[in-house]
């Protein structure tokens, strides 16, 4: 079952908000409800909501998160290790964890969690998968969150974040096909093969130990 999405940008920044759809079933998942919870629900309108999934614990993600919640009651989930950081910083309560490997179902589909820690301890991305256990995106694409855009990784608070960030990258979204549509959290989206080539230079490249925050390939 090949999973419908659709992107929304919410808030002054803006960021992206989507919605995967099931086109059987109707069925939808709301991805980093960030703002403008109006205009969410507007666009979800009579469907049935199935889960809130967070892609990472940052205030532009998660700013309409309670409002969407009170409107659809659907339960919310995020990783483990961005979990804490909801509750303390924002007091949000997470229903579910977003573990690695974890499959969410959709209607008659499903998404994948892959964890990709380095723009936060939690960050993950969202594929769409047509069978059961598979590891690589089946539909041509994936829900990045901040984990990486076009012409870089998500902003790292730390030399050590930005060398997770790298590894992670290099063992989850860059093993992928390289036309896997990859779509971020602020922005247009990009495609794995449009980056691969600048990310392995940068991987290869003498970089600054210090070197983290807003980074780009080049």
């Amino acid at each position: 079952m090949t999973l419908d999405v659709h992107r929304l940008e919410v808030g002054p920044w803006p960021m992206n908000c989507y919605l995967v759809r099931c086109p059987v079933t109707g069925q939808v998942a709301v991805i980093d409800p960030g703002a403008d919870p109006e205009a969410i629900v507007a666009a979800v309108d009579s469907a049935p909501v199935c889960c809130i999934l967070v892609t990472h614990a940052h205030p532009d993600h998660v700013g309409a998160l309670e409002a969407v919640r009170g409107f659809t009651q659907a339960p919310v989930g995020i990783h483990p290790e961005d979990a804490s950081t909801l509750d303390s910083d924002f007091g949000l309560r997470v229903d579910f964890p977003l573990l690695d490997g974890m499959e969410i179902e959709v209607g008659q589909g499903r998404l994948r969690v892959v964890h990709v820690p380095g723009h936060t301890p939690g960050s993950i991305c969202l594929l769409p998968n047509r069978t059961r256990g598979g590891r690589k995106p089946s539909a041509g694409w994936a829900l990045v969150g901040d984990a990486v855009f076009p012409g870089g990784p998500g902003h790292t608070a730390s030399p050590a974040a930005l060398q997770q960030s790298l590894t992670s990258l290099a063992e989850t979204v860059f093993t992928w096909p390289d036309g896997t549509r990859l779509l971020p959290g602020h922005g247009t989206g990009t495609t794995v093969g449009a980056e691969r080539a600048a990310f392995d230079a940068f991987l290869n490249a003498d970089l600054p130990p210090d070197l983290h925050g807003d980074v780009t390939w080049s």
